[in-house]
């Protein structure tokens, strides 16, 4: 049985439109982050110079992903979240 959807008054909607664009900005600064970790690992692994810390280039490169798939999971939680008041 689908529940019913409040109706959202013009306030509601741009709150709505608000929250969502919060959201993906959100989501793309995990995104922004991770993309950074992901080049400054490789970057401290393929260079000579900075041998001496190639295990923060590892931790580099294994967080990176992490922190791109955290930021997509609340992504989706969220957005799941937000499309429950919106009305269809």
């Amino acid at each position: 049985m689908e529940t019913e959807k409040p109706i959202l008054t013009l306030n509601d909607k741009l709150a709505l439109d608000r929250t969502n664009l919060a959201n993906e900005r959100t989501f793309l600064a995990y995104f922004r982050s991770a993309v950074v970790f992901l080049s400054s690992g490789v970057v401290i692994l393929k260079m000579s110079i900075f041998e001496d810390i190639t295990s923060l280039g590892i931790v580099l490169l294994t967080l990176s992903p992490l922190v791109l798939g955290y930021g997509l999971f609340r992504f989706v939680k969220i957005r799941r979240r937000i499309a429950t008041y919106y009305q269809k």
